[in-house]
């Protein structure tokens, strides 16, 4: 191998100009400079100096062959067969391949691979007589191809994948920053310009940013803690030659007194810390403390830096906590870290703007897939004057407090008289706060409607952050019993998919009603399990339902059905799509303890199963969906064309003297008077029977009928 040879080093985006400096500081010649990379030329000792001193690479890869001319499957082959591998291994060592990029007649990335593959093995045989073999979990050499268009190149992997990862940790929080954007952060917060200042942290997790610091502060070159480099099975390694590189590192190490604090409100990931930095040489300086960041007080004497990689919400209804952090932490930095420096890094700008301070300057960086900002401020006097505004966002926000207020009042009579824990306390009532807002016992769920295209997204979310704020202090609810949610519309079976998983197990709750319990579900789903609107109509069915043969169709969770079994049904079925749902109303009939072989739940679709119904119904309960995707329909169902379709199948199964109770929630729906004459039947509007005073204020909510045969 010559003494120059050209690489190419991977970063984050965002990354590439601390990386490139590290870089030249080992006399490497850089030659481009791209998004998430860097290409240089090097010797060998420079490019493993590199793999052990450098904080912000990812990877460093050798480059071997490349073309501009890459078209098809046989320019590959041809690439790929045209260079001599067997300077790089021999026939009875094993390989693996990695090739990403796609072009219009290359497009598969495994397809590429098999015909770099067969490339190599050819090469080998032609020379050798033998093959080599593939080795996917600990091959010798691993071959990188990377495709963009027409160029390809071929690389041999140099340090092997991962070197964020430094070998120093066994430990790590559930989703921690990766190490080399760590010390990218480390070197963005201005803290290495005098490390004797404190450096703090208040939501720490695993310790990464701190540990990152200590290792930047005293210069330990992070590859020491490495076992494995992939240049050490490459021929021309020489163990000797790279223990007195890993020497000359070494001695470049300082030791000095470091103040780093880091708070965290998890034990369990404040342990996992613990055991990261307890090995570490500087360990002694790094202070952990179980701290909630709601609650940031004073950490130091001394001004310093605050380096913290800021919560984000990874999890349906987190909105409201990440609202009420950023307040307080804006109010916590102005009152306690006057004349420290701030180091914020979040995915969510927005969020940063609850500080109310006046940032010096914005770092846009990725984090894996996703855009985060680092945004640093200066806690001088201006920055730190405790403002007697407002913390609103608009001052016309409190209309909506005022509004919730006065629903409160309102209600307050008949949620004593009725026992009512579970109502909607405000719906869009003021169209520029577009949302509704249910309480559940002492939680407060909010429905964020997707708003008109009309309203800066920007706006919309301004408005939504003074929603969170003011329902929690209007109402005397904490943020962590809000639960946000956006509510779109939803299309084929999404409406039965969770929103978002979340590890927390507390996320049911029972609620009851007229006498019944309910199990409600206020974080994994786009609904709660419970139809709030419904509520009179169940009733109606519990009080007239005794001794009746009952059908609930679309039965979702099987509400309606538990009140006709506790009303003392002869039988009770229920039907739906979701093998979920019902597997949910099994649980609802469980809680009210209505055991019996009489209570039937089948997982179908509804309009399939009905057109092939057998048996009579004295009672049936029909609230189908807007639109529905049912392969009973030559087009999708709809409720205002298909309704009378949907009568005719209902009519064979509903008894001489039966009752249809029939709802759906689609503005404006109009009845064909016509259509239900012509099948025999008679309908009665009893709409505004089943809305109860928190639902008076939208008469749209639905529209409910008593159909009989005339």
């Amino acid at each position: 191998m010559s003494n120059s040879l050209s690489f190419i080093a991977l970063t984050s985006i965002g990354v590439e100009n601390l990386l490139a400096t590290e870089i030249q500081a080992t006399g490497a010649e850089i030659t481009k400079q791209s998004i998430g990379s860097i290409r240089f030329n090097a010797s060998n000792k420079q490019a493993q100096t590199l793999c052990l001193a450098s904080r912000y690479a990812t990877r460093v890869m050798m480059l071997l062959t490349e073309s501009d001319t890459v078209n098809t499957k046989d320019d590959l082959y041809a690439l790929a067969k045209g260079f001599d591998w067997q300077e790089y291994f021999g026939p009875t060592q094993t390989f693996a391949i990695d090739f990403s990029g796609t072009n219009r007649e290359l497009k598969n990335t495994q397809f590429s691979t098999l015909v770099v593959k067969d490339a190599i093995v050819d090469s080998f045989f032609a020379s050798h007589q033998q093959r080599p073999s593939i080795s996917k979990t600990s091959p010798n050499v691993r071959i990188v191809g990377r495709l963009n268009k027409e160029k390809c190149a071929l690389y041999i992997d140099f340090s092997g994948p991962g070197l964020s990862k430094r070998g120093y940790r066994p430990h790590q929080g559930d989703a921690p920053i990766k190490e080399h954007l760590a010390a990218a952060l480390v070197s963005r917060s201005g803290w290495l310009n005098d490390t004797s200042r404190p450096l703090f942290d208040p939501c720490c997790g695993s310790a990464t940013l701190l540990i990152e610091a200590a290792m930047m502060a005293w210069n330990i070159a992070p590859g020491l803690y490495r076992k494995h480099f992939a240049f050490e099975s490459l021929p021309g390694f020489r163990a000797a030659k790279f223990k007195e590189l890993k020497q000359e590192l070494k001695d470049q190490q300082t030791d000095q007194k470091l103040y780093l604090i880091g708070n965290d409100i998890d034990e369990r990931v404040l342990q996992k810390a613990q055991n990261n930095i307890e090995n570490l040489p500087f360990a002694k300086f790094i202070q952990l403390k179980k701290a909630d960041a709601n609650k940031l007080t004073a950490v130091a004497k001394q001004p310093g830096v605050v380096l913290s990689n800021l919560p984000y919400g990874e999890r349906l209804g987190e909105k409201a906590e990440l609202v009420n952090l950023y307040r307080h932490l804006g109010d916590a930095f102005k009152k306690h870290f006057k004349f420290w420096h701030l180091a914020l890094f979040a995915t969510d700008v927005s969020l940063l703007a609850l500080l109310k301070l006046a940032k010096k300057k914005q770092y846009k960086l990725k984090n894996g897939p996703l855009d985060c900002v680092l945004n640093l401020y200066d806690l001088d006097e201006k920055n730190t004057e405790q403002s007697s505004q407002t913390k609103l966002n608009y001052d016309g926000s409190m209309a909506f407090a005022n509004r919730l207020k006065k629903n409160r009042q309102g209600l307050k009579s008949w949620l004593k008289k009725e026992g009512v824990s579970c109502y909607r306390l405000y719906d869009a009532d003021i169209p520029e706060y577009n949302v509704a807002v249910d309480v559940y016992n002492e939680y407060l769920v909010i429905y964020e409607y997707a708003p008109p295209k009309t309203i800066d997204e920007a706006t919309a979310e301004k408005r939504l952050q003074d929603i969170i704020y003011l329902s929690a202090q209007t109402l005397d609810i904490a943020p962590s019993n809000i639960v946000v949610k956006q509510r779109k519309q939803q299309k084929g079976t999404s409406q039965y998919q969770k929103a978002q998983r979340t590890d927390k197990s507390k996320n049911n709750m029972t609620v009851e009603e007229y006498g019944v319990k309910f199990k409600v579900n206020l974080h994994d789903y786009l609904d709660t399990g419970l139809f709030l609107d419904h509520r009179l109509a169940r009733r109606y069915m519990q009080q007239n339902c005794k001794d009746l043969r009952v059908l609930n169709l679309f039965a979702y969770t099987c509400s309606a059905s538990t009140h006709a079994a506790v009303g003392g049904a002869k039988s009770v079925t229920s039907v739906d799509m979701s093998n979920t749902y019902l597997k949910w109303g099994r649980e609802n009939f469980a809680l009210n303890n209505l055991n019996s072989p009489r209570y039937h739940f089948e997982q179908a679709d509804c309009l399939a199963w009905l057109e092939q119904a057998t048996g009579q119904f004295d009672f049936i309960f029909l609230d189908p969906p807007t639109f529905s995707n049912s392969k009973r329909m030559k087009k999708e169902f709809d409720v205002q064309r298909d309704h009378i379709k949907l009568f005719t199948w209902v009519k064979r199964i509903l008894a001489p003297n039966g009752t249809l109770l029939f709802s759906n929630n689609k503005r404006g729906f109009t009845m064909n008077e016509e259509g239900l004459l012509d099948l025999g039947l008679i309908a009665e509007n009893i709409s505004d029977k089943t809305l109860s005073p928190d639902f008076k204020r939208n008469k749209q909510i639905h529209n409910a009928w008593l159909i009989r045969n005339a």
